[in-house]
């Protein structure tokens, strides 16, 4: 009896193992065997209200995500996957008012639109609007370190939200 529990408890271990396969902690897909390197050009700031610099700061955000996330390389031209558009939408508006009919709360929202392309995969590729916001009180101003606050936890989500879509096989 002990030598049968012995050999199941074995043979448990051993199919739980190999089911498991690749696994990856952060959710990709990638068949590493084909896909090797990834390239996310410049995002343009094409929103109405030119906010100065958050091209720049999206664009890196995207590359990190995917440096951090992935075991890809980045190239310049050429990448297996691409990652592409623009930040179409960078507005605040009111979403709460006062008694007074002053705005008790803001929100700024920022809109990008993506364009993914995997050469590997093309059925897999993309053309997508992300869009993500961040409330603050109606009496602050977006300034200075909250404004950095804001449009790095916009930029966190939008980033994962790509992410998602376009290399996480949910």
């Amino acid at each position: 009896m002990k030598n049968i529990k012995k050999t199941i408890a074995i043979l448990f271990i051993i199919c739980s193992l190999q089911s498991c396969g690749t696994y990856s902690f952060t959710g990709a897909d990638i068949d590493y065997s084909t896909t090797k390197t990834f390239q996310v050009n410049y995002f343009k700031n094409n929103a109405p209200i030119v906010e100065p610099g958050i091209e720049r700061d999206f664009t890196l955000k995207l590359q990190d995500i995917l440096l951090n996330q992935t075991n890809l390389d980045l190239v310049n031209s050429g990448g297996d996957l691409v990652f592409e558009g623009e930040i179409v939408e960078y507005y605040i508006a009111p979403i709460t008012a006062t008694s007074q009919s002053t705005a008790a709360q803001n929100r700024l929202t920022i809109s990008v639109n993506v364009r993914f392309y995997n050469t590997k995969e093309e059925l897999k590729g993309f053309d997508q609007r992300f869009s993500f916001y961040f409330d603050y009180g109606g009496s602050s101003q977006l300034i200075g370190s909250q404004k950095e606050e804001a449009i790095s936890v916009i930029f966190e989500r939008i980033t994962q939200d790509i992410f998602n879509v376009s290399l996480a096989n949910w």
